[in-house]
């Protein structure tokens, strides 16, 4: 199997390139004191965004200008110098196959909406140090400008954060890898330098005025890595900012911040950074739970930044609205709420979350009938393709929640885009009392097709692709390592170890597993070809010893333990979720050493299929079948394919995919990564295909 890496022994921790970067700064500590006149004017320099006064909301700007204004005034939104009521509605981008957005937004301008709100998510713009994606699923430019041929307003929300029920709120999962890791959503100088160094400057030091010098490699990896973010990002957005005739009106800083922090150094940078790119004139604007105590820690004060509410559907809008007040300048609090719930997030082993229709649409007409604004949230959710789903936690961190497949969110645009439903219907009848224009027509819902069953072959064993003594493509350390330590940023990683085979029934404890664990033992030494046996799972959620039964043995017994990530956390105190083994691994209570570690590399959204050894081996198999007695019985991970022919271009229509009767995997379809299916847990027991990526001819699956 290829995998793509070098065998390395990292019992230093020494597998990312940011560990050879600290190697390199400790060789120049002798030069410490040199830096030390460097760190005082460096560091005063840091501070100065942080000092400097913030533009005001009624600043100008000359730069690219037209004829066209959006402003807040008299507790009012003006539009060209005419009052305007923001009607919009949330739709993500990456959460729809590019060629299906101009059918969404015109589904969701037929439902009234004037304004589109959206996501920007750093990791999927960024998915490797310093590798900036704006194509694809990625290219939000052209989604704007699509925006604004349908004559859509548009407000952004960059983040850093974005929350969306997306992977770790949108941060690159290779922050994780880095070390010291950053503390995130925060003025701490090595997350803010991530984000904020838009000034250029090669920063080795930290913020503070102490004469502390930090290594270079912290400031150096960042730098080089994350720095560019919104210094790539913004300058891309200012030909399409509403006053440079583009459709963006408005850009959220942060997202929901109230909910988790109290940082305003962190809050001025970002608005002293967006500045800086996008000019004095663009309405700048917070979103928070509308309640006293969120409002306090994510606002800031001042005719600066603007500050909008959110709320649980059904609560009295208007009190909210009032208290929205006092955390904007006098004249300057139109009521908005930027988060209009319209339906709810579904994790696995729940009930699709629903909200009646009715209920929904008179929410919205509470708000609407005073002239108030509001962002349904969602319009249209979509899918969460590839591994990019998130997760939440309860009242603690083991209490772990990830996400469907599915992003419906019983939104009024259903996830495969179909509009025929109350919900919508309700809506629409309610935004037209209110809708300054007439509503145009709805279009069509977008045909689907069943394409009959599909024979499915088994062609590989997973562990057959691995060589378990001599293989050069793996990791090796005495404690099992992350998933990020070995670059296995999403899907799967494959641990592997020895114990003695001295009889009786062993227990088997993993403290700290993130997320989900299938365990196998097998014996080396048998000469019968028997295949590893499964044991059981351990999941995080409930963190359950497993019993390893008596496995007779003339050498030592292997222990597999194949562990997914599920998504990382993306809201709430424990967002800093690393994946895989975190911990030792106890066996009746002595701790297991030398441990192997084997990537299993699969692409993720937007990325081009590398077709490595595991890929290849199930393309190649195409037509041949694996016989095999375990057929039918086994529990064994493995890989599957099968094929199916569409005779005309005229046929190829959106569908779906049933896994019923399946366990636990993923699926690719024509290597396009449609996500996770689990109907074993349920509720999602089907994956939406949509036709973009099927074809004439003959199109392939895999999982």
């Amino acid at each position: 199997m290829i995998i793509g890496v070098k065998k390395r022994n990292v019992n230093a921790a020494s597998a990312s390139s940011a560990s050879k970067l600290l190697a390199m700064a400790k060789k120049r500590s002798s030069k410490a004191t040199l830096l030390l006149i460097f760190i005082s004017f460096t560091a005063l320099y840091a501070f100065l965004p942080v000092l400097a006064p913030l533009p005001s909301l009624s600043s100008s700007s000359h730069h690219n200008k037209v004829n066209r204004n959006f402003e807040i005034s008299r507790d009012m939104f003006w539009k060209d110098s005419q009052p305007f009521q923001i009607i919009g509605g949330d739709l993500h981008y990456f959460r729809v196959h590019p060629q299906y957005w101009e059918d969404r937004l015109l589904k969701a301008k037929a439902l009234g909406l004037n304004t589109i709100q959206t996501y920007v998510p750093w990791n999927l713009h960024e998915p490797s140090p310093g590798r900036h994606v704006f194509e694809g699923f990625a290219d939000i430019e052209s989604f704007l400008k699509l925006c604004n041929k349908l004559g859509l307003l548009v407000m952004l929300r960059p983040g850093p954060y974005i929350c969306a029920e997306w992977d770790w709120g949108g941060f690159p999962a290779w922050f994780s890898s880095m070390s010291p890791s950053p503390k995130l959503r925060s003025s701490d100088p090595t997350f803010l330098h991530l984000v904020l160094v838009g000034c250029g400057l090669f920063l080795y030091l930290s913020l503070c005025l102490s004469v502390a010098v930090i290594e270079v490699s912290t400031y150096y990896s960042f730098l080089f890595k994350v720095e560019r973010w919104w210094g790539n990002l913004l300058p891309k957005l200012v030909p399409l900012l509403y006053q440079n005739g583009g459709p963006i009106i408005m850009v959220q800083i942060e997202n929901e911040y109230g909910s988790y922090g109290n940082d305003k150094a962190y809050l001025q940078h970002l608005v002293v950074l967006a500045r800086s790119h996008l000019g004095p004139d663009i309405i700048l604007y917070t979103t928070d739970g509308g309640a006293r105590e969120n409002l306090e820690k994510g606002t800031i004060r001042g005719d600066a930044v603007y500050s909008a509410v959110d709320f649980s559907t059904g609560d009295d809008p208007w009190p909210i609205f009032e208290l929205q007040k006092k955390y904007n300048a006098p004249g300057k609090s139109p009521p908005l709420s930027a988060e209009f719930y319209t339906g709810w997030l579904t994790h696995w082993g729940e009930k699709i979350a629903k909200t009646d229709a009715d209920f929904t649409a008179a929410s919205l007409e509470k708000i609407l009938q005073k002239n108030g604004s509001a962002v349904l949230y969602m319009a249209h959710g979509g899918t969460n393709f590839g591994f990019y789903s998130g997760a939440n936690t309860g009242s603690a961190e083991a209490d772990y929640q990830p996400d469907l497949t599915s992003y419906d969110y019983d939104a009024p645009i259903r996830e495969d885009g179909d509009v025929d439903n109350s919900k919508y219907n309700a809506i629409r009848k309610v935004i037209a009392r209110y809708s300054s224009v007439p509503l145009p027509s709805v279009p069509s819902n977008i045909q689907k097709t069943a394409y009959g069953p599909i024979h499915l072959q088994r062609k590989t064993f997973l562990f057959d692709e691995f060589n378990f003594t001599s293989s050069t493509n793996v990791f090796e350390s005495e404690q099992p390592m992350s998933m990020e330590s070995v670059g296995q940023l999403f899907g799967f990683l494959l641990y592997v170890t020895q114990y003695k085979a001295n009889g009786g029934i062993k227990t088997l404890l993993i403290p700290k597993l993130h997320d989900r664990a299938q365990v196998f033992i097998s014996c080396p030494s048998d000469v019968t070809g028997a295949r590893p046996s499964y044991v059981g799972a351990i999941e995080r959620w409930s963190n359950n010893k497993l019993n390893l039964p008596n496995l007779k043995c003339h050498s030592n017994i292997n222990l597999l333990i194949l562990v997914e990530n599920m998504g990382r956390v993306n809201y709430g105190p424990y967002i800093f979720d690393g994946k895989g083994i975190l911990s030792s691994v106890y066996l009746d209570g002595e701790i297991l050493h030398r441990w192997k570690m084997f990537p299993i590399p699969l692409h993720n959204l937007n990325e081009v299929p590398t077709h490595n050894g595991i890929m290849q081996v199930a393309y190649s198999a195409r037509g041949k079948r694996l016989t095999s007695k375990y057929e039918n019985t086994s529990r064994e991970p493995a890989f599957y394919s099968g094929h199916f022919s569409i005779d005309k271009s005229s046929e190829v229509k959106d569908t779906y995919i049933s896994f019923n009767n399946w366990g636990k995997g993923i699926a690719f379809v024509n290597d396009f990564d449609i996500g996770r299916y689990w109907p074993l847990r349920g509720p999602q027991c089907n994956l939406y295909v949509p036709a973009p990526v099927l074809k004439q001819g003959n199109n392939y699956l895999f999982w």
